[in-house]
């Protein structure tokens, strides 16, 4: 690696990853992956491993197998503390890096809005970590329920309230509603279905899925009101102390289950400017994604707020097609060796969300054709199939929605609680 300029890409999500499939065996770059995890996920399917639908592994796959083929890609596993810029330097939780380029591919964290009680008590929906932390909670209170004398103890452990009508939340409420109407009454026979307090889906805007057609925002009401699911919009939550969610409207819902899926925000760093960071804690970038005010500090994805791409003034949406599309297109600039840099132009593939079995929509880009049902429900199979990182992950999810398909059951469903144990080797 000797002569080579050293590139750390800090975050390996959607855009850190592709990144490096681009430069994974380059004669120009020392590339160094730094990442808290060691292991890439998949997050648009952590709320399939939250409800035991799926198991964690197979959306996950550890980063050192990934990069075995990339000669010029070292792992490091640590939390990014601080950047230096003036040093061209990161402070890890376990070390310090020096660079040439840096890349800042951290994604995004749940947004609470500044309410320490919802961040406390709720239950957010953006890590493994998460997932699994809402599948133990899921399973245990439901155990527990059964073992409670009081109907209305019952329903306050078996009442959920998700907000955020985004794709999460649909989706969430959606595979929820289906557990109560066949898992439940085959797991749980001592529980009745007036036993169970409810599935609501709040959201502060005037439509699910807002970002979507109107069509796919009616189809989707209108299936989530067929599952039973209680819709409420132009509503927020305002307040959660565990035991009762309260409501912008005064409405107050007794329920210990709080899902958190209402927004996202950037990460931020010490170490970058103040005025580095814009809507949504996004770093401000040109449309080469070049950190505004550095000259050898990019930005990817969630973290970046892009600006000089005219059809996205405010920036692109934090989904992954944005994110995946501006890290090749770093990636081949970084390779040109005479200039000729090309700027980032996005192009909208379409948007899908699954609602629930044989029900998903799919609005496609251009003249808002608009697809529901079965078809849109095989397509979402497939894209997100597509979207997992390696062969063996994609036959495992593949077996695991054929077995749920033909069974209406699945077999994740352990409470399982590993004790953390602090390594100072860590």
């Amino acid at each position: 690696m000797e002569n080579k300029q050293r590139l750390i890409v800090v975050g390996g999500g959607f855009a850190g990853l592709e990144l490096i499939k681009g430069l994974g065996n380059s004669d120009r770059y020392e590339v160094i992956l730094v990442d808290v995890n060691n292991y890439n996920f998949f997050p648009p399917l952590i709320y399939q491993v939250s409800t035991g639908f799926m198991e964690p592994s197979a959306i996950s796959y550890p980063f050192r197998r990934i990069l075995r083929e990339k000669e010029s890609v070292r792992f490091r596993l640590g939390s990014l503390q601080r950047v230096v810029p003036e040093e061209n330097k990161v402070i890890l939780s376990n070390g310090e890096l020096t660079y040439d380029i840096l890349v800042m591919a951290t994604g995004a964290e749940s947004n609470f809005f500044g309410n320490t009680n919802i961040e406390r008590y709720s239950l957010p929906m953006k890590t493994i970590s998460d997932a699994l932390s809402l599948r133990n909670t899921i399973l245990a209170r439901l155990d527990r329920a059964t073992r409670l004398p009081n109907r209305e103890d019952r329903k306050r452990l078996l009442t959920f309230v998700i907000a955020g009508a985004g794709p999460t939340g649909v989706e969430l409420s959606g595979i929820l509603a289906e557990m109560s109407t066949s898992i439940l009454k085959k797991d749980y026979p001592e529980l009745d279905r007036g036993d169970l307090g409810g599935i609501y889906l709040i959201d502060g805007q005037d439509a699910v899925l807002a970002a979507m057609s109107p069509k796919s925002q009616a189809y989707t009401f209108r299936k989530l009101k067929q599952y039973g699911v209680e819709i409420k919009l132009n509503t927020f939550v305002k307040d959660f102390d565990n035991e009762k969610v309260v409501l912008s409207d005064g409405t107050e819902i007794w329920s210990k289950n709080l899902i958190w899926a209402a927004g996202v925000t950037a990460k931020t760093f010490e170490g970058f400017r103040k005025d580095s960071f814009g809507r949504g804690n996004r770093l401000k970038t040109d449309a080469y994604n070049l950190v505004e005010g550095y000259t050898n500090i990019y930005a990817l994805g969630d973290a970046a707020l892009l600006s000089g791409d005219e059809a996205y003034p405010n920036g692109h949406p934090q989904l992954a097609q944005p994110a995946l599309q501006q890290a090749r297109n770093l990636a081949k600039n970084l390779e040109r060796t005479n200039g000729g840099w090309k700027a980032f132009r996005y192009k909208d593939k379409g948007s899908l969300a699954i609602i629930g079995r044989n029900k998903a929509v799919l609005d496609l880009p251009g003249q808002h054709y608009f697809v529901k049902g079965f078809a849109a429900w095989l397509i979402w199979i497939f894209v997100h199939i597509m979207g997992l990182v390696n062969f063996k992950n994609r036959m495992r999810a593949f077996f695991d929605w054929i077995g749920y398909y033909i069974y209406r059951d699945q077999y994740f469903r352990m409470i399982i609680k590993p004790k953390d144990r602090e390594s100072s080797n860590s």
